[in-house]
């Protein structure tokens, strides 16, 4: 039979009382475990912001406490409780909102308390996970990166993390309507994850999204290359008609864009004659 959940009197009792061993005898050998108690009745309540607290308490003055590993996973636990979409507590009490910002800093905690612990590669693409759930790709692209770079030598943290680097700066173009550089990070990632990974099942999907985004690339100079068109500046819409082609010759885009390409030169040669 599994033990019946402690009372919520006999919760506070516990609390309480490993507070005190903490406050009064603080370099006692008994305090670490004092403050592990104090993290578990929390977590027992509910309030598990303040039991990452107290734990993280205890990496930070106690480095070679018996139980790390196993209070990095309680950590590593109660971030993914967030990243669920769990809300933090205002002033630690009031229910408040969701907060991946909040959430993405217990997960760099977690594995700058242990880089190479087991739980730091997972916690470090999930830091990128909570980036992209607020919309920061840049951030997201970052830890992602720090991943691949950081863990290289597990193939499986590795190449999921360069993958989710591609998908994160694919996602921050989708928002860049003619900003081309990000669409071109997104391919280089890609590309990269292919070279390194040949044989991952993913290939095939990065091969799409690499030809979306050329399309996307070659959309994005077209709509550039008609901005200049209207406003007669000859010159600047043949450069980015030309992009069109130079970045996908099969593009829906790349008629058009050849046919504009014969008539601006022609409208260029003709003007001095005009003259």
């Amino acid at each position: 039979m599994s033990p019946r959940p402690l009372s919520i009197r006999r919760i506070m009792v516990a609390l309480k009382a490993a507070h005190r061993v903490v406050r009064v005898w603080p370099l006692s050998d008994y305090a670490p475990q004092a403050q592990y108690l104090a993290g578990r009745c929390l977590e027992e309540k509910g309030d598990y912001e303040k039991a990452f607290n107290e734990y993280q308490k205890i990496l930070e003055k106690n480095p070679k406490v018996s139980n790390y590993d196993e209070i990095l996973k309680r950590q590593y636990a109660i971030a993914d409780k967030y990243l669920a979409g769990k809300w933090f507590k205002l002033w630690g009490y009031i229910p408040f909102f969701p907060s991946m910002e909040k959430t993405a800093d217990m997960y760099t905690k977690v594995v700058k308390n242990g880089p190479y612990s087991d739980v730091a590669p997972q916690a470090q693409l999930k830091i990128g996970t909570a980036h992209e759930k607020k919309k920061d790709y840049p951030l997201a692209v970052k830890a992602y990166e720090t991943a691949a770079d950081r863990y290289a030598d597990r193939e499986t943290i590795a190449s999921e993390a360069l993958f989710r680097a591609g998908l994160a700066y694919n996602k921050q173009a989708q928002t860049a309507e003619y900003d081309q550089t990000t669409a071109g990070q997104a391919i280089s990632t890609f590309s990269d994850f292919m070279s390194t990974y040949p044989n991952d099942p993913r290939v095939g999907e990065s091969q799409k999204i690499i030809g979306s985004l050329r399309t996307e690339q070659a959309r994005g100079n077209y709509e550039i290359a008609r901005y200049y068109e209207r406003h007669k500046r000859w010159g600047g819409a043949l450069v980015y008609y030309n992009e069109v082609l130079v970045h996908d010759p099969n593009s829906p885009y790349a008629t058009e864009a050849r046919q504009k390409i014969d008539a601006l030169k022609n409208r260029i040669i003709a003007k001095p004659a005009a003259k």
